[in-house]
């Protein structure tokens, strides 16, 4: 054998060993990829499993679509709102989805003035609204000079078990458990306590 078959022997044997690593290192690299892009897949999927489960069980987010709680709310407000293993008080920021007429399906943000059991009075002469007997001090109402006016000629209530009554902060722009339409609030409606505005920016903050 002569020198250059010496050579092309040798080193032709090295291409090949080289191109059959090369063949499994590729494959390796495929393999890493396809890994790569299931691990993507399920962490994607938990995030969005965790994230249904926050909003469904924990908090979630609204926007108040409407004036009805001014000055405390405005239109257009984000909200976060908490949910579990809420039980509403008086005076708590809710957000409910009343049971209309209609049947139709729109959430509510309102307060809670008073609960199962206690009982209601309006006193429209001197625009003050009394639980159980006692006069409410309410300095989140949009307008305490503005006269609020009568939604029906009923002025006193008493709420049923398992409900709470409902009013909004803008008394005269505000349909509420003073309508027949809305009435009692049944707790099962409610979906959660209003706890925090995210925007706009220059209004974040807890809701009192």
């Amino acid at each position: 054998m002569d020198e250059n078959e010496k050579f092309d022997e040798q080193f032709g044997g090295e291409a090949e060993d080289i191109q059959d690593g090369e063949a499994v290192q590729s494959g390796k690299k495929q393999k890493t990829k396809g890994r790569e892009v299931l691990e993507w897949v399920e962490a994607i999927v938990i995030a969005v499993l965790i994230a249904l489960f926050v909003r469904s069980f924990i908090m979630t987010v609204v926007m108040v679509d409407g004036n009805s709680m001014q000055d405390t709310l405005q239109n257009a407000d984000r909200l976060i709102v908490w949910r579990l293993l809420y039980e509403p008080e008086q005076g708590d920021v809710i957000v409910f989805e009343p049971d209309l007429p209609d049947g139709s399906k729109k959430y509510y943000v309102k307060r809670v003035i008073a609960t199962e059991g206690q009982s209601v009075k309006i006193d429209y002469d001197t625009n003050t609204v009394y639980v159980d007997g006692e006069a409410l001090d309410e300095p989140y109402i949009y307008d305490e000079e503005d006269p609020m006016e009568p939604v029906l000629a009923r002025t006193e209530w008493t709420v049923d078990d398992g409900c709470v009554f409902v009013m909004g902060d803008h008394r005269n722009n505000s349909s509420d458990s003073r309508n027949e339409s809305v009435g009692m609030v049944r707790k099962e409606s409610i979906l959660g306590h209003v706890i925090f505005r995210f925007w706009p920016l220059n209004s974040i903050g807890l809701i009192e």
